[in-house]
């Protein structure tokens, strides 16, 4: 254990202050180094994340990009789907508000229950396959969905893409894997983009499906970019890091060199060498005592991320749909509050103008990226998400005072950009923040935290909004505030981090570069000096 330690220790102090100053070394047009041409390979040891960081940035990773962010694209129909076809199955079958807020909260109930289960399959079997399968799954019972006789077999239906869909969105890990540290915090941000266009797919396709075919083929064209994206899978190898986490060394070089090969690049000198890990994906290393307080925080964290998103994107729906707004140049259309004497609102589709704003609202999901971007790269991790979550409190708040509506599309474009880009970063630092050994599982466990944010978000959105709007807008605007102070307990910052691979070393690290005193700063330098100076 103490090799495998020393091994990772070498590996984190020498990639943590210096992997985003220092470039890799040339490489000749025969193939080979430019620098230690001399040495000895048959001596020379290299790990995943060097080898990551030698590689660099290349048409692999563009290939990568496109279609791994691809999967966001059906992730966010699947989800926004419900948005699109609430008030056409309020109508169908004559619901309430809490029967409509039961649709999405069975869909984040699947999510929620397997979210922790694909985490623990994608440590122990590989993100690879959890990722295909979750496609699989998700897009047949979202085919079957469009098929339910009722209301009951259709919530189960979509409780059934839910937990496709956590499968689906361990996707990110894989990708993370991938993508040298110095390139994560502008490729990833850049990944809204694809979750934007699935929003924008879904509301346009629901503009020109519904009103004419109605909401059941509309479901149905939208699983087409789920089975397209099932062929390209193929193109996209298993994660480097869990090969060599499982023991499975030649797979991992033979992904590595691939990866080399289509960017042009060449592996560092030596072999590949690191310990095999058997306590993959277990959830003890979570709640261990570097990870303990992490984990609680960022469990939160998810559940205010994903609350905050989906209690704007269905209280807008809901503000749209039964026209809640305070509006000071409405329409004849929008004058009309749709409240009947028995309080029951069965068919109330959706107008143009209606499509119109929830359209205008999904593209402000990537007008702030880069600011996102710049966040990011110049405060870290946890600035950025603070900065983030205060602002929106703010702008939920704002939703409540009377203007045009014009202003109310901008105000809910601001929103939208902002839900969207607190989700982003809290994924980001997620999957930097844990090991390799639990970051599929620790994943898990975020996301179906984040779950119970989105079962909540209906009832108060869809249900507490025809009520008072005032009343259930500050749910939201008190969790974002909360958790913009949680954020300052965070203890560890990933911008310019190595990924680990046990979680030991997240404790060393965090004792040797952030001491709690000048004693303990010594101490901990000397240890890793020793274990530098002891050899391997």
């Amino acid at each position: 254990m103490m090799d495998s330690m020393r091994t990772e220790l070498v590996s984190a102090i020498h990639l943590q202050e210096v992997e985003l100053q220092d470039k890799p070394a040339e490489t000749r047009r025969d193939g080979t180094s430019s620098t230690n041409n001399n040495n000895n390979n048959d001596d020379q040891k290299f790990t995943v994340e060097e080898a990551v960081e030698t590689i660099g940035f290349g048409r692999f990773h563009i290939l990568l990009f496109l279609i791994m962010g691809a999967t966001s694209i059906v992730e966010a129909m699947e989800i926004m789907l419900l948005a699109v076809a609430s008030p056409e199955i309020r109508c169908e079958w004559h619901l309430d508000d809490w029967q409509v807020a039961l649709v999405s909260t069975m869909v984040f109930v699947g999510f929620m229950v397997c979210g922790v289960l694909s985490g623990y399959l994608a440590d122990r079997y590989g993100r690879w396959k959890v990722v295909v399968g979750g496609f699989v799954w998700s897009s047949y019972f979202s085919l079957l969905t469009s098929f339910a006789p009722t209301y009951g077999w259709f919530i189960f239906m979509r409780s059934m893409v839910g937990c496709g869909v956590a499968g689906v969105s361990q996707g990110f890990v894989l990708k993370t894997e991938f993508i040298p540290a110095k390139y994560r915090a502008f490729l990833l941000p850049l990944a809204t983009i694809f979750w934007m266009t699935g929003s924008v797919l879904i509301i346009v396709l629901g503009m020109l499906v519904v009103p004419t075919l109605g909401w059941r083929w509309m479901i149905r064209l939208s699983i087409t970019p789920s089975v397209i994206l099932l062929f390209l899978f193929k193109f996209i190898p298993e994660s480097a890091r869990y090969n060599v986490s499982a023991g499975n060394i030649d797979a991992a070089i033979r992904t590595l060199q691939w990866i080399a090969r289509m960017n042009r690049a060449s592996l560092p000198p030596g072999r590949l060498e690191e310990p095999a890990v058997k306590d993959r994906g277990n959830w003890r290393i979570l709640l261990s005592s570097s990870l303990r307080r992490t984990s609680l925080l960022l469990w939160y964290s998810w559940f205010v991320a994903s609350f905050v998103y989906y209690g704007s994107v269905l209280s807008s729906s809901e503000l749209l749909e039964k026209n809640l707004l305070c509006v000071t140049n409405a329409d004849r259309e929008h004058q009309v509050k749709h409240r009947h004497e028995d309080g029951l609102c069965y068919c109330i589709p959706f107008g143009t103008s209606d499509y119109q704003t929830l359209l205008i609202s999904s593209l402000g999901e990537v007008a702030l990226v880069p600011i996102n971007i710049a966040l990011l790269n110049v405060f870290g991790r946890k600035t950025t998400l603070t900065v983030l979550q205060l602002i929106t409190a703010v702008l939920f708040m704002m939703v409540n005072i009377c203007t045009t509506m014009f202003g109310f599309t901008v105000l809910l474009f601001l929103l939208r950009s902002l839900v969207s880009m607190n989700f982003n970063v809290v994924y980001i630092y997620t999957a930097e923040v844990y090991p390799t050994v639990a970051r599929s599982l620790g994943m898990g466990f975020c996301t179906s935290f984040s779950r119970i944010g989105g079962m909540i978000a209906p009832f108060i959105a869809q249900v507490l909004m025809s009520q008072s709007v005032i009343l259930a807008l500050t749910p939201f605007t008190v969790a974002c505030v909360v958790c913009a102070l949680g954020n300052f307990l965070l203890p560890i910052e990933t911008r310019g981090r190595a990924l680990l691979v046990r979680s030991e070393l997240v404790f060393l690290n965090q004792l040797y570069l952030k001491p709690s005193s000048l004693t303990t700063k010594i101490f901990y330098f000397f240890i890793s000096a020793k274990l530098l100076m002891t050899p391997l």
